[in-house]
């Protein structure tokens, strides 16, 4: 058992963020995603994040989605809001706007587009954090934002109280392994995987929790994962991984002559939870497209060989 008690934990899904035809926000099935979600029993919502289109989403439409998940989850579960933007300003504003609307957490990557060095990099994530009076989760997401974070920043931020937690979608799963190990000095320091299909793995090496964007179409999986991972029953926990790495070939359905990597993943979720029933609709915000024909047939294929059809 991991002896370390941090705040955050368990399965955090980063919800995506239902759109109209129109593009307008679908907050009613934004609501019934929410309800699916608490009912499956996850630890704790992530609105805004990479699977939240928050790059394609303006600032009026951020507000409402924070305003919707806040008012849907009710105080069952915390909810972090990614304050994801280029500078550090930025940042702050949106972190002060996420506190004002009942956030329970802000989630930063990086600066982004403009070149930093990763002295300014801590600067920023000190900087927000002065700025702010909430819990502060540093993102780490290096093909999004050309930066990665190191260990040893991600440690100092963590030993002086900047950074309650950090979420790993780098890919680099020795550099987590790495940062696993060291963490156990940290006893509420939150480290949790973004890394869909190595979740088991990643437990088993000490990490706290889970935020992958599949845990929207299958969160009753990932729920059933983590426990099987808590009680120490790692048979049942990569017999449920490995279900879950099958189902995260939607992914795959997408015609990569015709759909870039966001477009693959945040269409796949969407047309999966339309095909579900929790969501009105499959669409995606432009320049990414919406899944259609044989690719939604792909998505549906998968979803009844996991048994969710």
């Amino acid at each position: 058992m991991n002896p370390r008690q941090p705040a955050f934990h368990g399965v955090i899904p980063p919800l995506v963020t239902p759109l109209r035809p129109d593009g307008a926000v679908d907050a009613d099935s934004l609501g019934r995603l929410v309800a699916f979600l608490l009912d499956a029993g996850v630890s704790g919502l992530f609105a805004l994040g990479s699977s939240g289109e928050t790059a394609y989403l303006t600032d009026t439409q951020r507000d409402q989605v924070l305003d919707t998940v806040v008012g849907a989850a009710d105080g069952r579960v915390p909810v972090f809001s990614g304050c994801i933007e280029p500078t550090t300003n930025r940042v702050i504003e949106r972190a002060a706007l996420a506190r004002k609307s009942g956030a329970d957490a802000v989630v930063a990557t990086a600066p982004f587009y403009t070149r930093t060095h990763l002295v300014e990099v801590e600067r920023h994530f000190r900087a927000v954090r002065s700025a702010v009076d909430l819990p502060l989760v540093a993102y780490d997401i290096p093909v999004s934002v050309q930066v990665k974070l190191s260990e040893q920043m991600v440690l100092e931020l963590a030993a002086n109280g900047v950074i309650d937690g950090l979420k790993d979608s780098s890919g680099d799963d020795v550099a987590f392994r790495r940062l696993l190990l060291a963490a156990q000095t940290l006893p509420d320091f939150s480290v949790l995987t973004g890394h869909e299909v190595v979740v088991d793995a990643m437990m088993l090496a000490g990490a706290d929790g889970a935020v992958p964007g599949l845990a929207n179409v299958d969160p009753h999986g990932y729920v059933r994962l983590l426990d099987a991972c808590g009680r120490g029953d790692w048979a049942a926990a990569k017999t449920e991984q490995d279900r879950l790495v099958r189902l995260f070939d939607i992914v795959r359905a997408a015609d990569p002559a015709t759909a870039g990597g966001s477009t693959a993943g945040l269409g796949a979720f969407k047309a999966a939870l339309a095909a579900r029933g929790i969501i009105t609709g499959a669409t995606v915000a432009p320049p990414m497209r919406s899944l259609a024909g044989d690719e939604i047939g792909a998505v549906r294929a998968l979803l009844s060989e996991a048994g969710l059809l």
